[in-house]
C-alpha cells in the first residue's frame, strides 16, 4: 500500500509567496520542519537552508531544492493606482491574462492582471503573441493609497490554491515546492544513519541562475549530488511519445540530461539499478531546454561532484495550475532516500 502523503503541509509550502530573492516565508516552514529531523541546520548569506545529518564516514552527499518560484518585481506605479513590474523568471505571457496576483509590499495587496480589452483589439493586435510588457496590475486602490502600502522593488507572486484532482495535486509553484516537500520527507523518513554525512540544501534563485545552489556547492564541496526538481510531462493532447519528456503516473524520473547538465553515467546507472532492486517505478529524462540546481552542485566545486538528478514530471510547468501525481511524489521520495542510502555500496571507478 502506498504511503499516505502529508497533503496539508505541502499545500502550506506550495501556497506561501517566494519570489527569487524573497523565499523568507518559505525558509520559516523549512526551518519549522526539518529542525527536529537533522543534526545540524545552518542559513547562509544568500538564504540557502542547509540541512546537515551525519553519516557514518565524512563523504559529502549535497541534495539541492530550491525554494523561489518565478514572480514578478514592480517597476512602476502609474498616476491611476495601475503597477507595472519586471518578470522574475521565465513565463509564458499568454497564461497571464486575468490571474490573480499577490503584491508583497507593507501589506499583501491582492490585484489582477490587466490587459487591452479584446473588444478593441485590431485584427492585428489579436493575431500578436502577447509579451509581459502587455500586461499591468489593478489592485482597484488609487495611488495616494497605494503608495502607503507598495513601492518600486516589492515582490509579487500569484495566488492560487492547491486542490486534489483525482490521483493528482494542483497548485502553483509546484515547481519548485514539491522538492522542497520531498526533501523534508526524506529526512523524516531515514531513520538510520548515512553512510555519508548528507547535506540537505533548500537552495535560493534558482529561477534566475541557479545562484542558491552554486553558492551552497562551493561551500560543501560535495563528492555525491542530487538535483530535486521538476521536469516537464508534455503528455497530453498534441505531443508525441518522443516530445513528452516524461509522462504523469509512471514514476519519478532519473534525469539523464537536461540544457545545463549531463549526468554522470555511473549516477545513472546506479540510480536505474537501485530502482530495479526496489521495484520503484521510474521514468528516464532528457530535457532539451531548462536547467535545475543540479548544474551547480555538480560542477560548482574544485574538481566536481558525481551527479544526478531525481525529477518529478509536471504538467502545465511555469504556470498557475502545475500538476503533478501523488504516486509519482511518492516513487520521488522513495528513490531519494534510497540512492542516499546505498551510495557506499556501488563501485564508482570510472569503467
Amino acid at each position: 500500500m502506498t504511503k499516505r502523503l502529508n497533503t496539508k503541509l505541502l499545500a502550506e509550502i506550495c501556497e506561501v509567496a517566494g519570489a527569487p530573492g524573497h523565499e523568507q516565508r518559505v525558509r520559516e516552514i523549512v526551518l519549522r520542519e526539518v529542525r527536529p529531523l537533522v543534526d545540524e541546520v545552518n542559513i547562509d548569506n544568500m538564504g540557502n537552508v542547509i540541512a546537515i545529518k551525519k553519516g557514518k564516514q565524512t563523504n559529502r552527499v549535497m541534495i539541492g531544492a530550491h525554494m523561489d518560484e518565478i514572480g514578478f518585481i514592480v517597476t512602476h506605479i502609474d498616476d491611476k493606482g495601475f503597477v507595472y513590474f519586471h518578470t522574475l523568471g521565465g513565463f509564458d505571457p499568454k497564461t497571464l491574462t486575468a490571474q490573480r496576483v499577490i503584491i508583497h509590499g507593507k501589506k499583501d495587496v491582492m490585484g489582477v492582471m490587466g490587459s487591452k480589452p479584446i473588444h478593441l483589439m485590431s485584427a492585428a493586435d489579436r493575431s500578436k503573441v502577447p509579451t509581459a510588457k502587455d500586461y499591468f496590475i489593478d489592485t482597484g486602490i488609487a495611488k495616494k493609497e497605494l503608495d502607503k502600502i507598495i513601492s518600486v522593488g516589492d515582490t509579487i507572486t500569484r495566488e492560487r490554491k492547491m486542490i486534489e484532482m483525482g490521483d493528482c495535486l494542483n497548485c502553483k509553484s509546484l515547481d519548485n515546492r514539491i522538492s522542497v516537500f520531498i526533501l523534508i520527507e526524506m529526512f523524516r523518513e531515514m531513520k538510520d544513519t548515512p553512510p555519508y554525512d548528507t547535506y540537505g540544501v533548500f537552495t535560493v534563485q534558482e529561477e534566475i541562475g541557479i545562484r542558491g545552489a552554486n553558492v551552497s556547492s562551493l561551500d560543501i564541496n560535495p563528492d555525491f549530488g542530487f538535483g530535486l526538481d521538476t521536469t516537464i510531462a508534455w503528455d497530453t493532447p498534441g505531443s508525441t511519445k518522443q516530445e513528452q519528456v516524461s509522462a504523469l503516473g509512471e514514476g519519478a524520473c532519473i534525469k539523464v540530461m537536461d540544457s545545463s547538465t549531463v549526468c554522470d553515467y555511473r549516477m545513472v546507472k546506479y540510480m536505474k539499478e537501485l530502482s530495479v532492486k526496489n521495484k520503484l517505478k521510474t521514468q528516464l529524462e532528457i530535457l532539451p531546454a531548462g536547467g535545475t540546481d543540479t548544474a551547480g552542485i555538480q560542477r560548482m566545486n574544485p574538481g566536481g561532484c558525481i551527479a544526478g538528478a531525481v525529477s518529478i514530471p509536471t504538467r502545465h510547468i511555469h504556470q498557475v495550475i502545475e500538476m503533478v501525481h501523488k504516486e509519482d511524489v511518492r516513487a520521488a521520495i522513495d528513490l531519494l532516500k534510497a540512492s542516499v542510502e546505498n551510495l557506499n555500496k556501488y563501485n564508482w571507478d570510472f569503467k
